[in-house]
């Protein structure tokens, strides 16, 4: 019997003021919607250094893990597959945002403005679900 895996992916939310870093998608599924920073982890990779590559990647910015956020798990995420994602808010330690790799562009949205974006995946969960916990 062959079993089927899902894919382990990494997010970041990179807060500044009242606003949160997405990336212009370069590539399908999604392309050209706004987007978390993040992306697969590479086999033998640790989730922490795989969040701070991809964003590295895609935004040009140098980071730190400030905390974990949280797991999200639906099968339908991802229209390849069934993928998991670990999300971390970072801190920029350095750099100003622009896009890379497979990113278009980078730039800041105030929280507000978010709603009216048309974003990939379940990334407007994943800001609500950072909203609420800060809110707290």
């Amino acid at each position: 019997m062959r079993y089927r895996s899902s894919k382990l992916t990494v997010d970041a939310i990179i807060t500044k003021n009242d606003k949160i870093l997405l990336i212009k998608r370069r590539r399908k599924p999604f392309k050209d919607f706004w987007a978390l920073p993040g992306g697969f982890v590479n086999y033998g990779e640790k989730v922490e250094d795989a969040v701070i590559r991809e964003v590295l990647e895609e935004t040009s910015l140098e980071c730190r893990i400030e905390k974990l956020l949280g797991v999200y798990s639906d099968p339908n995420r991802d229209p390849r597959g069934h993928t998991v994602s670990i999300v971390y808010h970072l801190k920029i330690i350095k750099g100003e945002p622009r896009g890379n790799d497979d990113a278009c562009d980078a730039k800041f949205f105030n929280v507000k403005d978010i709603p009216s974006l048309p974003l990939a995946f379940d990334h407007k969960k994943i800001i609500n679900d950072y909203l609420k916990s800060e809110r707290c």
